[in-house]
């Protein structure tokens, strides 16, 4: 089981990109000026996913389970591997 987990939050994970141009280099969903922090900021604060997504009509459903995987892969100090990362 944690196999599979771990391509998931992999798979997840390739939605997420740092780019030092954008946000002071704060990870990004999918190269947007959408930023991990918000997105984890709007869930702590009780608002729903679908909520999000209408709100931000370009992010999809799998942009915030990889915001979640994100904030877990950093507490769990897991492999960051799979974010995309630009040079600057």
């Amino acid at each position: 089981m944690a196999a599979t987990e771990d391509k998931i939050n992999a798979s997840l994970l390739t939605r997420i990109t740092v780019r030092p141009d954008v946000f002071g280099g704060k990870p990004i969903v999918r190269d947007m000026r959408i930023s991990v922090e918000l997105v984890l900021s709007l869930l702590a604060q009780g608002v729903t996913p679908a909520a999000i997504l209408e709100d931000y009509p370009d992010l999809e459903a799998d942009d915030i389970r990889a915001c979640i995987a994100y904030a877990h892969a950093v507490i769990a100090k897991d492999t960051l591997s799979a974010v995309s990362v630009a040079e600057s």
